[in-house]
């Protein structure tokens, strides 16, 4: 739980007024001398005076008087949230916890809600974006993508979405590395639903992040502006496998208008998911083939934006930990079964799913079902959420 100072109801309660948003907040805000309660002490006619509708005057003046009303129920329930655990948080963009790069983007929000560990927010960020609906190769790419940037001492950041922001997620956690997540409505509910357990990991392992209040629910014009904090918090983005309409290709016009590097992965001229890519490619962005790729771009920005990497590293592998150690496989030990060594060189690299060991191996999908599952019960390797990699 976040020590909160006497400001940060008034704080919330400006924040949830209607048709406030960051630009409003922060003309009011250096108009009342960063001193919003005494803001909301005023008359109706000094806040019609600051410019605020009948409606504003009515809510402003209605919570300073009674906080039953309905603007206080309201931030009652942000409150509430924030006292029910010490992985709750709302930093306020003056505070030092607030996302070092996002305060440096005009119109950031004023304050965020998180859950989970804050210093996270600090360390440097690469965020992976793409299809909800990816190809099994694209949910492999990011996966791996996401594992070398932990390796290296990056935060993953995406919008846990299904598709590719839930393999980037994945792959940052099975690497023993930090991820953030950026949601569209309420850190109280998840979206989509499915993602509950991987929503829980991330709280564990690095945090959750709305600018949207306790109670507010998913909407489509959410989530633009959940994008521009998805960049905003970030070095760059990876476009990992986009449709021309995709989504995240907002993500990455945000991030070029941000100053941010955009990086994006080619696929085949064929492939409607890589069109979006090919787009952005022509437009300006890196094209890149591995992690190192977009690591080598990022390194020297750590310097310009005084972001201490060394810190990163130590958080992204904790202490005792080496992420890129794995065990050893006796490979003697399965010498005659060639479709045993064949599947485990496959997934001795990188965590992999049953089609993309298919791919390497040109086994058939029975032969490498059944390969996984005996080479599972040897104890030689493990599965998560339908990846397999080493012991």
């Amino acid at each position: 739980m976040q020590t909160r100072d006497t400001n940060t109801p008034y704080w919330l309660a400006m924040w949830r007024l209607p048709r406030v948003g960051p630009v409003t907040f922060t003309k009011v805000l250096a108009h009342a001398d960063n001193d919003l309660e005494y803001l909301f002490s005023q008359s109706v006619v000094d806040l019609k005076r600051c410019g605020f509708n009948d409606t504003q005057v009515e809510l402003i003046s209605g919570f300073y008087r009674d906080r039953q009303l309905s603007l206080g129920k309201q931030v009652d329930q942000d409150l509430q949230w924030l006292d029910a655990s010490s992985q709750h948080h709302v930093v306020l963009n003056q505070d030092a916890t607030y996302p070092p790069l996002l305060k440096e983007v005009i119109g950031a929000p004023p304050l965020l809600f998180v859950k989970g560990d804050l210093d996270t927010l600090a360390f440097p960020q690469i965020a992976i974006v793409g299809s909800r609906n990816p190809t099994r190769m694209g949910q492999d790419t990011a996966y791996k993508f996401a594992q070398h940037f932990a390796k290296q001492g990056f935060i993953t950041t995406s919008g846990l979405a299904r598709g590719i922001d839930g393999a980037a997620h994945q792959g940052a956690l099975v690497a023993q590395g930090y991820t953030v997540a950026v949601l569209a409505h309420g850190l109280d509910q998840i979206y989509p639903k499915a993602n509950q357990g991987l929503a829980d990991q991330i709280a564990e392992n690095g945090a959750m992040v709305s600018e949207y209040p306790i109670g507010v629910g998913p909407r489509a014009e959410y989530f633009p502006r959940r994008n521009r904090i998805v960049s905003g918090m970030s070095l760059g983005v990876l476009v990992v496998e986009a449709a021309k309409k995709s989504g995240s290709l907002i993500t990455a016009r945000e991030a070029a208008e941000q100053g941010r590097e955009v990086f994006a992965i080619p696929g085949s001229i064929h492939n409607p998911l890589a069109k979006g890519c090919h787009e952005i490619i022509r437009q300006g962005a890196k094209l890149v083939e591995e992690g190192a790729h977009v690591i080598e771009e990022l390194l020297p920005l750590l310097t310009v934006h005084n972001i201490n990497k060394a810190n990163a590293v130590a958080k992204a592998t904790p202490e005792g930990h080496s992420p890129v150690q794995k065990s050893c496989i006796k490979v003697h030990q399965y010498a005659d079964k060639s479709t045993e060594i064949q599947v485990l060189k496959v997934i001795e690299h990188d965590a992999c799913s049953v089609d993309f060991v298919v791919s390497e191996t040109g086994l058939s999908v029975a032969e490498v079902n059944s390969t996984l599952i005996l080479l599972e019960l040897d104890g030689a390797i493990v599965s998560e959420n339908g990846w397999y990699l080493l012991a």
